[in-house]
């Protein structure tokens, strides 16, 4: 049965696990190669979830794999613009080219506004907009070489409105949505489509560790923010599969 990507290569950052292995076994599922980016490493200190593993990246290949898609995997860090561009145009010469890019790689810190350290704040902004740009930066001119294609940028709800006691969190994902917007303007007479997804609640390993009560012990602090984003639905998060769907 032919997919709709049958012959493409798509790239994804973030890809060890959650929302990023869920985009990449999608796009596999549906024809295309693929070329898996993540730190797979520690994080930064104040991040309360567990980190990606080298193991998890390797799983991730292996669900490719079991599709009968090519992948190609790496350890690197999407703050490092050269890592990230040499490992991106290694792949795309290997794999003949690049039709589709998901920059998923981010962070999420529940902090409450005063306890936010300038070390937090830029950590948080390095990953997910410096990050992400340097994704669109190191990608974008390959998908206009194959003719025009998709990039998409991984932003929140908290990139529409607000998240709760994650201010960091919150202007980063402004900032992807704001981005999306202009690399579009630009991008757009290339026939590269640029778009941003806004998922709220998740069910992935972002919930690890001591983040659960991260949450409760900020929403402790004026708990009358707390319903903010809450679903209308019956369904209180989503899936990731329901993500890359």
């Amino acid at each position: 049965m032919s997919g709709r990507l049958d012959g493409q290569v798509a790239l994804v950052t973030g890809a060890a696990r959650g929302q990023g292995r869920a985009h990449c076994v999608r796009l596999a599922a549906e024809g295309a190669d693929i070329i898996a980016v993540d730190l797979a490493g520690p994080l930064p200190a104040a991040v309360p979830y567990d980190s990606a593993t080298p193991e998890d990246l390797s799983e991730t290949k292996r669900l490719v794999e079991d599709l009968g898609r090519t992948i190609i995997t790496a350890q690197t860090d999407v703050r490092d613009f050269d890592a990230l561009k040499q490992v991106v145009d290694g792949a795309v010469a290997r794999l003949g080219g690049l039709n589709t890019v998901i920059a998923n790689a981010g962070i999420c810190i529940p902090v409450v506004w005063d306890q936010t350290s300038p070390e937090l704040f830029n950590d948080v902004i390095s990953i997910n907009v410096t990050g992400v740009w340097n994704t669109v930066m190191v990608s974008a001119q390959h998908v206009i070489d194959a003719g025009g294609g998709s990039i998409i940028l991984i932003s929140s709800y908290a990139g529409k409105k607000i998240q709760p006691f994650m201010i960091p969190y919150t202007t980063s994902k402004h900032a992807v949505t704001g981005m999306t917007r202009a690399f579009a303007a630009e991008l757009g007479r290339h026939n590269v489509r640029v778009n941003s997804i806004h998922p709220g609640g998740v069910a992935t390993p972002m919930g690890s560790g001591d983040m659960v009560a991260a949450l409760e012990r900020t929403g402790a602090t004026n708990p009358k923010l707390n319903p903010m984003g809450t679903t209308f639905t019956e369904q209180p998060y989503a899936e990731p599969e329901e993500i890359a769907a």
